[in-house]
């Protein structure tokens, strides 16, 4: 007798199919796609694990310590996959075609979701704290294992569910008009929270070297919940303090809370907001204008100088409308780039007041404010309406060069140089030296080469690929190679400025960077279009 599946097992099977193989069926063959998500995610794993062992710097701290640390480097990476594939796992017009008019409950279907989405954020998570978990053990003993894993858990729990509570108090409280634009502000604010909270409790409790007396008096570190679950860990397996379980019983409470209203209370609203997506909004006033008012600009100097190809013209355009009007682009982008740019906030706000400190901030974030484009470019080649893509096949171009020549370009003016003119700003707010602003221009210069890369094999044509969460899984992963890349250039900037060499260094490495960009952009026209299967 054949056993016929619940509607919940289903729907979890149709789910995570679709994460491990995606949502395109092109080039998909069945004998060579992930069966399980350690396959899918085992390099990204891999490389997590390895940056969990700086964990080891923890080692002869308290646990609170070591739990605030390993909780605050969790938060941002499995923060950042969940507010970046949440909004399209969530509402994604396709599947509310096939599913809204059959018997699947709001609860079930909000539900199946979440639990896959939690499931891969959990296997992000611990692979992270795999040496976390070794270090409290020796430390603690095993009730740190047990401890550790629970707040994990419930920090997976919570951060899944704070999504979920923000959009649908969103759609509840401003309706169906605003639904778009509101959940791609709510994920970029999400992200900038996340990376921004769980950033600031680990830099304030290494300076304070794990003691929590005197700050836990002011009340402010209550506001961050990576202390909420550090405090779990050191209720059970460290001092047993009372502030401790009273930050430990704040972490369950509000994951309790979040959990109860976004699976209860708020249910309603998810269902209306699937609804609404299939309705069509209003067309705003003023577009064709604001179409025509981007087209003149690319017509006169210095855009008509830049794009004097009409294919790569074509492709510029094409992607700041994107960029500009699609919310599954922007709801893509900008919630994956906010957390970048509050990076190098970071790296300034200590080094107020401090030579070196400000000037290492500044070479930081100008070096990894450089790298925003190929950032960018990663994030804009996905579509939901990726099929249209075939069009630049059939047209008469040779290869996707000036396809993605067109879409750098655009990622440049709307994400590039709008980051760096706010960098010169906020370094002049934050009262830093004139003189530490020369600092920038290593990443300045490097900027066109780094926009360059992801041209090289003609991966950044615009809108042109299916969108996968598989990507938002590894935006950790890409977010650890940028900062270890910005690190080399702004620390060898430092080395060559604390020697007197730092205008050689700036020629030596001009002369480097339009010679790469030269082979480079060669190498880019030669690429022909890739077979489609």
């Amino acid at each position: 007798m054949t056993t016929i599946p619940s509607q919940s097992k289903a729907l979890r099977r149709i789910y995570l199919t679709i994460f491990l193989r995606g949502r395109g069926a092109r080039g998909v063959q069945k004998d060579k796609t992930p069966k399980s998500i350690a396959s899918k995610l085992s390099l990204t794993l891999v490389f997590y694990a390895a940056f969990g062992c700086f964990a080891g710097y923890f080692a002869k701290q308290s646990i609170f310590a070591l739990s605030i640390y390993l909780h605050a480097s969790t938060l941002i990476f499995m923060g950042m996959f969940v507010a970046g594939s949440a909004g399209e796992a969530l509402f994604n017009k396709e599947e509310a075609d096939i599913l809204l008019h059959r018997p699947v409950t709001p609860r079930a279907l909000l539900w199946t979701k979440l639990s896959v989405i939690v499931q891969i954020a959990l296997w992000l998570a611990f692979s992270f704290n795999l040496c976390g978990f070794v270090i409290g053990t020796v430390e603690a003993g095993w009730r740190f294992t047990l401890a550790h894993a629970l707040s994990t858990a419930m920090e997976a729990l919570f951060c899944v569910g704070l999504v979920v509570v923000t959009y649908q108090l969103c759609l509840r409280w401003f309706g169906r008009e605003r639904l778009d634009g509101l959940i791609t502000t709510t994920q970029t604010v999400m992200s900038i929270a996340i990376v921004a909270g769980s950033q600031l409790a680990p830099q304030y409790f290494i300076h304070y070297k794990g003691q929590m007396g005197g700050d836990l008096q002011t009340g402010w570190i209550l506001l961050l919940p990576p202390a909420w679950f550090a405090g779990f860990d050191d209720a059970m397996a460290g001092t047993g303090a009372a502030a401790s379980w009273a930050m430990a019983g704040l972490a369950t409470l509000a994951t309790g809370i979040v959990l109860w209203a976004g699976l209860g209370t708020l249910t309603k609203d998810y269902v209306a907001g699937l609804q609404t997506l299939q309705e069509s909004a209003p067309a705003k006033s003023g577009r064709r204008g604001r179409k025509r008012w981007v087209e003149r600009v690319v017509k006169t100097p210095p855009f008509r100088w830049w794009l004097k190809d009409s294919v790569s013209r074509a492709g510029f355009l094409l992607s700041i409308a994107y960029l500009a009007r699609d919310r599954d682009v922007k709801l893509r982008v900008y919630p994956g780039l906010a957390p970048l740019l509050i990076m190098p906030i970071i790296f300034l706000m200590p080094s107020r007041g401090r030579a070196m400190g400000s000037d290492f901030g500044v070479a930081f974030a100008g070096t990894y404010l450089g790298l925003l484009p190929m950032l960018g470019l990663g994030f804009l080649k996905y579509s939901q309406q990726w099929q249209a893509a075939d069009i630049f096949r059939a047209a008469p171009i040779p290869g996707p060069a000036p396809l993605c020549h067109g879409a750098r370009k655009a990622v440049l003016c709307v994400i590039a140089f709008p980051a760096l003119l706010v960098l010169g700003i906020l370094t002049y707010l934050l009262g830093i030296k004139a003189e530490a602003l020369k600092m920038v221009l290593p990443g300045v210069i490097a900027l066109p080469v780094f926009a360059m890369v992801p041209c090289l094999k003609g991966d950044a044509v615009p809108l042109a690929q299916p969108p996968e969460e598989a990507k938002q899984a590894n935006r950790g992963l890409r977010m650890f190679g940028v900062m270890f890349v910005a690190l080399a250039l702004a620390g060898a900037s430092m080395l060559a400025n604390s020697r007197d060499l730092f205008w050689w260094f700036l020629l030596l490495e001009g002369v480097l960077s339009i010679a790469t960009y030269t082979v480079m952009h060669r190498h880019c026209e030669r690429v022909k279009w890739q077979p489609m299967d």
